[in-house]
């Protein structure tokens, strides 16, 4: 199925646009998972398990494995693998570099991990972003407008007539020929994240910031979806994971992801 079609596949039977982020930090979850041989997997299969029927999709942050080594490499694995088949899993690498670079990241991420898209930065250019974008099953969501304070410095530089985001949406906008293009739009981002939506219409947009980062859930749901109320996935990840790291870690993760999806909803057109 292709990446687009699958995506707004998901977002129907699942009726949701939330996006788990499994971005673990083996220093915040539950003490008593400490002693289990892979801490990091147990937690993660646990948030998996409580929090798959109100998601669309698992977002996990490639860094936060790649610091630990062989070990976080297979957790990587064992973790994509625990994410029900029903749920879209996005490797959040933002890799980009030039093209047989590009080509090996592809198939490190696409056919080794089997994730269903990724994050791509889009600063080298077309050649170093073109393998990732080869399998129209698989979905590439590329940095337009991210939703850290740094966004300012460059993403902003205008030539006098439009803002470099924008240069890149509809860059990206002529690159989607195989319809498996999204953009990344930050939710903290609310002015651009409209005027993103207004230039393509149509992309899938992968939309960071909610959460613990303080995004504006309402406005970043009218601002982000299409005229449908979908094609979009709002990310959030330590609201959930860290919901609580008590005993009732489980459940608190549960309630987090409910409401969110809910509160997405609430606000679709």
């Amino acid at each position: 199925m292709a990446f687009k079609e699958k995506l707004l596949s998901v977002i129907e039977s699942q009726n949701s646009l939330l996006c788990v982020g499994l971005d673990t930090d083996i220093e915040r979850i539950p003490e008593h998972l400490k002693s289990e041989s892979d801490p990091v997997l147990a937690f993660n299969r646990e948030i998996i398990e409580a929090t798959a029927e109100y998601a669309a999709a698992f977002k996990i942050n490639t860094a936060f494995y790649e610091a630990r080594g062989v070990q976080g490499w297979q957790t990587l694995q064992d973790t994509l693998d625990a994410i029900p088949p029903y749920c879209l899993t996005i490797a959040d690498a933002k890799r980009g570099d030039i093209g047989n670079t590009s080509r090996m990241y592809a198939k490190s991420l696409f056919e080794v991990l089997g994730a269903d898209a990724i994050t791509v930065n889009p600063y080298m250019g077309h050649d170093s972003v073109r393998p990732f974008l080869e399998d129209p099953d698989k979905g590439v969501f590329i940095l337009c407008v991210t939703s850290n304070p740094g966004s300012q410095d460059f993403q902003r530089i205008s030539d006098g007539q439009s803002p470099l985001y924008k240069k890149i949406a509809l860059t990206v906008q002529q690159w989607n020929d195989k319809s498996n293009c999204g953009l990344v739009v930050g939710a903290t981002h609310p002015q651009e994240l409209a005027e993103v939506r207004s230039w393509v219409p149509d992309m899938p947009f992968l939309i960071p910031g909610i959460g613990a980062q303080g995004g504006d859930i309402e406005l970043a749901v009218r601002n982000g979806t299409d005229v449908q109320g979908t094609n979009a996935l709002f990310n959030s990840s330590r609201a959930i994971l860290y919901a609580s790291s008590g005993p009732e870690y489980k459940s608190a993760a549960a309630s987090v992801a409910s409401k969110t999806r809910n509160e997405l909803n609430r606000y679709r057109k």
